[in-house]
This record gives C-alpha cells, structure tokens and sequence, in this order.
C-alpha cells in the first residue's frame, strides 16, 4: 500500500511528493486537471521558502531562471513615498526571486513522483488507521483509493472536501492583472507599488525584460465583461498611474478578486490539509503560494518520521500545525492591510494614506515593513 497520497499536483502538492520521496517515503500524486495549468498568479518566492528548499537542491534550480529582486518602491504618481530594501535583510536570501508559476511548478515536477492526472477526489473519510478517497476519472470510472496517511492540497477547489464552514472574508476589491514586455528601464530589478488616488497599481519584475502588472479595478457586470474591454481598462489604468509607456503593451488581461480565508486546524488524524485548501489571502503581497510552500517543507519530515517509525510524532505535529496557522492569520491580516490601503482614496483620504505608507518606510520602521513584506511574519515551517 502507498505510504501517503497527496492530492493536487501544484506547486505545494508537488513539493509536499518530492519532499517524501527525498525522505524514502512511497508517495501517490493525484491531481483532477488533465494537462498542467498555464495560467499564473504567484510569481515571488520569499526567503524563508528559499532557504527551507536550500537543502534539497530545490532553491538552486529555482534560481537558475528567476529574477532577484532586491528592493521595492512605495509611489503615489510620480512621488516616490518610500523604499523598501530586501537587500539590507539579515537572511540568506536578502531578495524575492521572481519566475512565472509555470516555471515554479516545472522545477518541482522534476524532482516529484508522476501525477495521475484527470483523477478527481470527490469525498474523503477517515476510517481507523486508512483514509479513504472517492475518485472520478476522466474516461468516466470511479475508484476509491486508500491510504495511511492523506494530504489535501488541492487548492480552494478542494475545501469543501474537508470543511463546512470555515471563516471566510470576501472583499469588494477587483483587479486587472497581466505579464507584459516592457524592455530595458532603470527599474528593471525593482517592485513598484504605486498608491494612485483611482486605486493601486502593483508593478513586479520577471525574468525576460517583463513585468507582471495589478491593477484595482472599478470592475464592470460580469456579463459585458468581454476580455477586450478588461484591456482597455488596465491600459486606462497603467495611463492614469504613471505607466503610459507600457500601456499598449497590454494585450490580454484577467480579472479576479480576493478573499481571506484561515482555517483553525489543518490536521484529523491521519487526514492534513495545507496551502490554499486550508488558508487563502489576498494576492497583494503574494504570500499565498509561499505559506502553502512553508506548509508542505515543514509537514514532510514529520510524515516520513511517522511512516518509518511507525508511531505519529504527535508533539511535533502540533507544533507543526500551531506554526503554520499562526502564520496563515498573520499573512491574511498584513495583506487585509494591503487590500485597505490600495483602495481608491482621492482629497484628504489620499494625502493621509500618504503620510502613513512615508512614515512606515522611514528609519526605524523601514526596515520593520521590509522583514514583515519578506515574510519575516512567518513562524516557521
């Protein structure tokens, strides 16, 4: 019998399988989309994660192909309000590497067991010492696998398997978001985060003379919402804030929105849940995939500690769990302040929203806002 199924085959699912199999433990990777998702929203991988995956080998081959980024600039307009410097962090990694997700997950298909894609998990039931999954597949079949140990990373698609009711925050916020090509420009190494009146625009560098650009949105009804007019819309917004050179760079844009989501426990005996399942935040500041990363690095020692001694590491568990929802509320809570302060705010409104993000990015605090941005927050895996 397999040692542990792990269910979602994204970048924590991914990790968590080849972390296990690094470990000696026999790993199944089950994963419901067919072919592996080109679509992308976490770029940036903090310094705790990358110094978690050091061991491994994981954080080389990341960094092959990523672009670091060593510091940020807080903006409104022209003005610029602050600065934030990675590169001045006491941390192995005093930066944030950039890469599409896509790339992110390529790394660590490399190094994971092979996804038995197109496999659907549709219930879960723990029973004694197995857990038991109901499976659909693509070709029309149901099977139910079982195992030991089963660990749900599945993203948030995957939340009603394990929760009924878990604290949800759904904000009014809507965003535009896309990749474009910029070329060379002065900044090409620095995250910009412009406070406009009419609403952020976050500006991220990638690798390739590229940019990855969020834009708040005065979101249209969801039935004319044709992906035409979503371009049209951030081309307004990239002009109205700054960036009217790149603005005809746009050629395709998504819309989404954001949520804040921590669920208490991550365990049910042999059941676990990590990543998005079990705690989503808001993509301004982009420590989702991070913390379910952080999830995955922590919890597959004590798994494989578990299937070779025989006995579950209970104190350690716990621990495990406690750290990484603690870490969850306090990711969430920074990037509920992140969602308030990128808010449209226009007069008075705005000139104090100045004056707050000048006075968190002056010495001594500056440094403070740089660690908390660099997931300095984080407990630990």
């Amino acid at each position: 019998m397999t040692d542990v199924v792990v269910v979602g085959a994204g970048p924590v699912g991914a990790l968590l399988a080849a972390e296990l199999v690094r470990h000696g433990v026999d790993v199944r990777l089950l994963e419901r989309r067919v072919t592996p998702g080109l679509g992308t929203r976490a770029i940036g991988v903090h310094a705790p994660v990358l110094a978690a995956l050091e061991e491994s080998g994981i954080t080389e081959r990341l960094l092959e192909n990523a672009l670091r980024v060593p510091r940020g600039e807080a903006r409104s307009g022209d003005h610029v309000l602050g600065i934030v410097r990675f590169d001045r962090l006491s941390a192995r990694f005093p930066f944030v590497a950039t890469l599409p997700q896509a790339d992110t997950e390529a790394v660590l298909a490399d190094v994971s067991p092979a996804a038995e894609r197109g496999a659907e998990v549709t219930s879960v039931r723990v029973r004694g010492t197995e857990v038991d999954l109901e499976v659909n597949r693509t070709d029309g079949t149901a099977v139910e696998v079982t195992a030991p140990i089963v660990v749900l990373a599945g993203g948030w698609t995957a939340r009603p398997l394990v929760y009924r009711d878990v604290p949800t925050t759904t904000y009014p916020d809507r965003y535009l978001m896309s990749d474009i090509v910029v070329g060379d420009r002065p900044d090409a190494d620095t995250a910009i985060v412009n406070l406009a009146p009419g609403g952020v625009l976050e500006s991220f560098p990638l690798p390739g003379s590229m940019r990855r650009v969020v834009a708040w949105d005065a979101a249209a009804e969801p039935a004319v919402d044709l992906a035409s007019v979503r371009v049209q819309r951030l081309q307004a917004a990239l002009r109205a804030r700054g960036e009217a050179s790149v603005a005809d760079a746009v050629e395709t844009a998504t819309a989404f929105g954001v949520r804040r989501v921590c669920a208490p426990r991550l365990r049910r005996g042999r059941l676990f849940v990590i990543g998005d399942t079990a705690h989503e935040v808001s993509p301004i500041g982009g420590q989702g995939m991070n913390l379910g990363l952080l999830d995955a690095a922590g919890l597959a020692p004590l798994l494989a500690r578990w299937v070779h001694e025989g006995t579950a590491p209970e104190a350690a568990l716990a621990a495990w769990e406690q750290r990484r929802v603690r870490s969850a509320t306090r990711a969430g809570r920074l990037a509920a302040v992140n969602t308030v302060l990128g808010r449209p705010r226009r007069g008075v409104t705005d000139l104090a929203r100045r004056a707050i993000v000048r006075g968190m990015l002056m010495p001594p605090l500056g440094r403070g806002f740089a660690w908390a941005y660099a997931m300095g927050l984080d407990a630990g895996p």
